[in-house]
């Protein structure tokens, strides 16, 4: 109250654009070195806590990572985000542990070569102070148990140092080396070793060095158990596993089939969703992606590579081949070419924290939708729009068909998405927001502010490394810049509680913060 009137606050505009900064990378190759194939990460998931990270490569290992600096100021920091006071150490990770997932295999009935990519990484709920995930490729999808193993070692055993001991034989005993008398029938006139005749009695004071050997705790090894394999239930290759809300059913989709599995259960599975058609010629569009909702156990979302966004919901039907909801965009009239349906195909779909919307990944395009909403996207972000003049280059070099994958921030304001010359972009995606950085992942991030996100981006210029591998696999923009279409950021995961980003370039993991 100020003279009667009362202050009205002004409305809070965008947040800021974050400044993002170089955190850690795990597995930098230096100059010159050449990267191998079994070691180019495939997949890379945060847990819920986002105290753990897990990567999969083309190699079929999984390595896991944890964070180290919440662990030892734990309640310092919890004091600190209590008084709203910013902490300037940033998060850190060290490596925990790795293990062999898959291996290659050989389907003798298809004559077709099973390759140990790990497909998708997806968490479990801890129990036990034992982390759980599910790891697929192509065919199988395994449920794992990651543990601390307690090495366990006798010692204080019953003998004496300080008198000899021979093979196996009590110290202070001895074994006569002379011949011995033996019998006709074999048997030995003397008593055998060891023989306790009645004249022998423990003394009263007792055996001052006989006691009992002691088991002692060692150090603690990490030890990786597969607890079940759910196989022999897709024809074509897995594209998505994800957890339901109930913390017992997962999904798992391929082309044209998502199944239902009980955590418990790897025997049997549930076809929920089929579009394979009775005649294959008549097939139009294939499943892409799939994620249940983060919060309602019934309620799923898959993408097609026709561009379009499927709302399910299970209580309808065992069987849902008809959709809750339909999410498409409309495509504009005169624009259709060869490459559209190619460049509409949906390579990714995450839902929001809060479950309120969807975020879809095209190749040109991020698209975050509404579920209330099914008339349109509520924003789209440019992505790859300088690239379209090469979309015929790109078709040739197959770069067009590069699945990239997105992710959304705790907060549901920012999303991100990779691009190739290992760049990836950051989108504010809430109301009046303008932030669009471009980022580069080495240790040295180029940033640039775009300052429209919902129109063609601006080139990206002077941000991308001017890296020539053959005329074959670069291209050049309207800029002249050259863009390097073998190194590419496909994979990349957002934290689920801070901004902080976890980007796989090759076969190196890069982490930044802001």
């Amino acid at each position: 109250m100020n003279g009667g009137v009362d202050e009205v606050a002004a409305p809070a505009g965008p947040p800021q654009p974050l400044d993002w900064k170089f955190s850690q990378v795990f597995g930098e190759r230096t100059a010159g070195e050449e990267v191998q194939e079994v070691d180019i990460i495939s997949a890379i998931e945060f847990d819920k806590t986002g105290d753990h990270l897990a990567t999969g490569d083309r190699g079929g290992r999984v390595v896991l990572f944890e964070r180290i600096d919440s662990r030892d100021h734990g309640r310092y920091r919890k004091e600190l985000e209590r008084m709203d006071y910013s902490i300037s150490r940033h998060p850190e990770f060290r490596y925990k542990t790795e293990f062999q997932s898959h291996e290659p295999e050989f389907d003798y009935l298809k004559s077709l070569e099973i390759e140990e990519k790990i497909n998708k990484i997806r968490w479990c709920q801890a129990a036990n102070s034992a982390l759980f995930l599910l790891s697929t490729n192509d065919k199988t999808i395994k449920f794992w148990k990651v543990q601390e193993k307690k090495v366990k070692k006798v010692c204080d055993m019953n003998v004496d140092p300080s008198k000899p001991t021979g093979n196996g034989v009590v110290a202070g005993s001895c074994l006569s080396t002379s011949s011995k008398p033996y019998l006709a029938n074999g048997g030995c006139t003397q008593r055998p070793f060891g023989y306790l005749n009645n004249d022998f009695s423990f003394p009263s004071e007792g055996i001052p060095h006989l006691h009992l050997p002691k088991v002692t705790n060692h150090e603690t090894n990490l030890v990786a158990r597969c607890r079940r394999i759910y196989a022999h239930a897709h024809d074509y290759h897995i594209n998505s596993i994800s957890n339901n809300s109930d913390g017992e059913t997962f999904i798992s989709a391929d082309d044209l089939r998502i199944n239902l599995w009980n955590l418990e259960i790897s025997s049997q599975s549930f076809n929920i969703v089929d579009v394979k058609p009775t005649n294959m010629e008549d097939l139009t569009e294939v499943i892409t992606s799939a994620e249940f909702h983060p919060a309602h156990c019934n309620i799923l979302a898959y993408s097609s590579s026709k561009g379009s966004i499927r709302l399910i919901d299970l209580r309808q039907s065992a069987l849902c081949d008809s959709h809750s909801k339909l999410f498409e965009e409309q495509e504009a009239p005169g624009s259709r070419s060869f490459f559209t349906e190619i460049i509409a195909s949906i390579s990714d779909i995450k839902f929001a924290k809060d479950g309120r919307h969807i975020l879809s990944r095209d190749y040109m395009t991020l698209k975050l939708w509404d579920i209330n909403m099914d008339s349109g996207p509520v924003a789209t972000f440019q992505v790859h729009e300088h690239l379209r003049p090469k979309l015929c280059d790109l078709y040739e070099n197959d770069s067009i068909f590069d699945k990239f994958e997105c992710c959304l921030s705790g907060d549901g304001q920012r999303v991100a998405t990779g691009s190739y010359s290992n760049l990836f972009r950051v989108f504010g995606c809430s109301e009046g927001s303008a932030e669009a950085t471009t980022l580069e992942a080495t240790k040295n991030p180029m940033r640039k502010q775009v300052p429209t996100p919902s129109r063609p981006s601006r080139p990206l210029g002077s941000l991308s490394r001017v890296v020539r591998r053959g005329a074959d696999n670069s291209g050049v923009d309207s800029n002249g810049s050259a863009f390097d279409f073998a190194t590419k950021l496909l994979h990349l995961a957002w934290h689920p509680t801070e901004n902080s980003l976890a980007c796989a370039a090759s076969n190196s993991l890069y982490m930044y913060y802001a």
